[in-house]
């Protein structure tokens, strides 16, 4: 009788070690609003961590129209992640939509942010994760928020993000060390809308743009008039489109002050998996390089 009390047992613990060892083998579930936060909790994360982005590769997160695919994936999701300060708009909607109910972690607290005005209205800049530095605090808060999902993984996800932290801190002082080898003078580009206002601050870059920090935003005759005197009168050597927007405007704009194109940039979306972005250390690299060759006056030809 002890004997097959005794076997009852073991079998008890045995089947709840596999049942502990199976849900730990479950990852956690994470949403993310676009690639490049994404991209991030992938890389801090690592096998604990299964990652959606609800908006694809090259995809515009101003304008990004929610599908029920997406309200499916919150619904299931443990944790989701969205950048802030206002950029996806349309998330409160798809996040009520969806039913979801965890805790939505919004990468950007602690951001010195910077601001404008917009049509007689301070606008904060969205675009934070544009220096790397800032990518840094991002790093940050999201080994914070995967620990408190998963206390489990706390060991993997601080050794992930500090090997990821060491890595943005070099990029950081890449940029910095490449920006500073250009006369002041000539950091100054063109761009289709202002998205690289906290590069241009951390790096000591002058980014001239006909729309404002949201590409649904449109320029008046007026502003565009503006603009192109103002480019001609500093110089401004190069122009830049984005892979997330329509680069008509800035063509355009290029066409009539001079400016000689440079290439296309990533600002608000990865690429492809095979493209020259695919992460977001990938990205932020890719973009120092084309700017300071543009702002070397070895700018591309032609368009990409």
């Amino acid at each position: 009788m002890k004997r097959a009390m005794l076997l009852g047992a073991m079998a008890v613990l045995a089947l709840s070690a596999f049942t502990t060892r199976a849900h730990q083998a479950e990852p956690l579930e994470a949403v993310a609003s676009f690639t490049v936060i994404a991209d991030m909790v992938k890389t801090v994360g690592g096998d604990r961590v299964h990652v959606i982005s609800l908006i694809g590769p090259n995809g515009d997160p101003h304008v990004y129209e929610p599908t029920p695919a997406d309200a499916q994936a919150l619904k299931k999701a443990d944790v989701a992640f969205v950048s802030g300060l206002h950029l996806e708009g349309w998330l409160d909607r798809l996040i009520n939509a969806s039913g979801y109910r965890g805790e939505s972690v919004v990468l950007s607290n602690g951001i010195k942010t910077r601001s404008m005005e917009e049509d007689g209205k301070r606008v904060t800049d969205p675009h934070a994760w544009n220096s790397a530095a800032n990518g840094v605090i991002y790093a940050r808060n999201i080994i914070a928020a995967l620990e408190k999902a998963d206390p489990a993984g706390t060991s993997v996800y601080q050794a992930n993000g500090e090997q990821y932290i060491s890595e943005l801190q070099q990029l950081d002082s890449y940029a910095r060390a490449q920006v500073q080898s250009i006369p002041a003078a000539q950091r100054k580009v063109l761009t289709s809308h202002d998205a690289f206002g906290y590069f241009g601050d951390a790096y000591g870059v002058t980014f001239l743009s006909p729309l404002g920090f949201s590409t649904e935003a449109e320029a008046s005759a007026a502003d565009v008039a503006k603009l192109i005197r103002q480019i001609k009168r500093e110089q401004v050597s190069a122009y830049f489109f984005e892979n997330s927007g329509d680069p008509r405007l800035v063509k355009q704009i290029a066409a009539a002050s001079g400016a000689q194109p440079g290439g296309e940039l990533y600002v608000e979306a990865l690429s492809s998996a095979d493209g020259p972005a695919a992460t977001y250390a990938q990205m932020f690299r890719y973009n120092v390089d084309k700017l300071t060759t543009a702002m070397r006056g070895h700018a591309a030809t032609s368009a990409q």
